[in-house]
């Protein structure tokens, strides 16, 4: 049996044992949506839990609109200019729209890279788009801290402008539960001082941060919390344009409103679809990190190795192929995978547990601990360096076939699950009565 996985920008198909029993794990078919330009439309004259875009364009002066970065493919050539015109229509003058990226502790997305981002040079040539940058404090506004003690500070972009419009893709997190909403402005344009803090073990070691679950999730309690207190400080809500795409990349689901209430709507529909019940947990389970965008770093990588945790049996061999084109990830990723080989994984968890800041990125290295713990990681990856596969601190593998048939006899279970879409589909063993 032949099975393609997301790979790079293209796919990587892998073959199975003839004697293998494979069970591919896909989202059900997601319906798409046929006039996606007509969809986008009409979600914004109809919106979620507030006024429409028209009218709450008509009281504001400035508008702040955040976008994804490179590493999520939101639809944004689809919806970012029906979204200005509205403002434009509105009387909102094009010097004071501000498209801001919301890149975290991420790089900053410039040149062909923004462009991409973009999707659509009208956007650029007609308002100001600029980047995040979570190290820079006089771009920040101190809003206090949270009940939880988290210092709260967020670019000052977003908190001055009269109208501050999130907008996304809400899909499966591994630490937030979902993607998109609250969650592109906490951490999205947060200071690094609050990034560290929600990103520490404190956090991250709690059982309910875990993918598709905001129940008791202290990571999206404390993003709603954030956003409250923003919306105190502004004196008026906040606002999201949320996004569901499917395999294909093809526009599913968007809705507009009020943020939580339009987030929370989103996230009911794509629940449907990413969360698949499996009937056995597996000993061999072969996965990727999504393709393009989410697989160009390896630090990217590791939610492909998170999400099937669900399904794996103790000692699995969970094996995930990811293209790595750009390499490791930040300089201060590899530091911290650098000291994950130098301590080993019980000195290392000891060491962040101590932490009330993580260490920049370190959480990644923490994440891919979860699933080592239960699994033997095998990447299978054709964009790392020597030195940066000895950093991964898995097995790299030459060949995903061959992986596949060493894991059938070594552990003497001929069960496969493939996980074409990687974090994009959350598995679930499920009891079945």
């Amino acid at each position: 049996m032949k099975v393609d996985l997301l790979y790079g920008k293209s796919v990587l198909t892998v073959s199975c044992p003839t004697t293998a029993e494979v069970t591919v794990v896909r989202k059900p078919l997601m319906p798409t949506i046929d006039n996606p330009g007509l969809g986008v439309s009409n979600t914004l004259a109809r919106p979620v839990g507030c006024d429409s875009l028209q009218h709450l364009a008509e009281d504001s002066q400035t508008v702040c609109i955040l976008i994804c970065d490179v590493t999520r493919p939101v639809p944004n050539h689809l919806f970012l200019r029906p979204l200005i015109e509205t403002l434009l229509g509105a009387g909102i003058s094009s010097e004071r729209i501000t498209v801001l990226v919301a890149t975290g502790l991420h790089r900053p997305n410039e040149g062909n890279e923004l462009a991409s981002v973009i999707g659509d040079d009208w956007v650029s040539n007609n308002v100001r788009v600029v980047n995040h940058d979570a190290r820079n404090d006089e771009e920040h506004i101190d809003l206090g801290f949270t009940s939880r003690n988290t210092p709260v500070r967020l670019d000052r972009r977003f908190v001055e402008a009269d109208l501050g419009i999130a907008t996304g893709l809400v899909e499966p997190h591994f630490m937030a539960g979902y993607s998109g909403g609250r969650k592109v402005v906490v951490p999205g344009i947060a200071h690094a001082d609050t990034i560290r803090t929600l990103h520490s073990a404190r956090f991250m070691e709690d059982p309910a941060t875990v993918q598709c679950n905001l129940k008791g999730n202290p990571l999206h309690e404390e993003q709603l919390e954030i956003i409250t207190m923003l919306q105190r400080h502004k004196s008026r809500n906040l606002f999201a344009l949320n996004t569901v795409i499917n395999d294909k990349r093809e526009l599913a689901f968007v809705n507009f409103g009020e943020m939580v209430a339009s987030h929370l709507e989103a996230v009911a529909f794509i629940d449907q679809y990413c969360t698949v019940s499996t009937p056995k947990r597996y000993s061999t389970v072969v996965t990727s990190a999504a393709g393009y965008p989410l697989d160009q770093t390896y630090y990217q990588t590791v939610k492909g190795m998170v999400n099937p945790i669900g399904i794996l049996a103790q000692d699995a061999n969970l094996i995930i192929a990811s293209e790595c084109a750009e390499g490791l990830g930040s300089a201060a990723y590899r530091a911290s995978q650098e000291r994950l080989l130098l301590e080993g994984p019980a000195a290392f968890r000891t060491g962040i547990l101590k932490k009330r800041l993580a260490d920049i990125d370190e959480w990644e290295t923490e994440m891919q601990l979860k699933s080592q713990r239960l699994a033997n990681v095998k990447l299978y990856t054709t964009g790392l360096s020597d030195d940066e596969r000895a950093l991964t601190g898995v097995e790299i593998i030459d060949s995903v076939d061959a992986a596949i048939e060493e894991s059938v006899r070594r552990t003497g279970d001929s069960a496969i699950a493939i996980i074409p879409e990687g974090p994009y589909v959350v598995p679930r063993f499920h009891v079945q009565s």
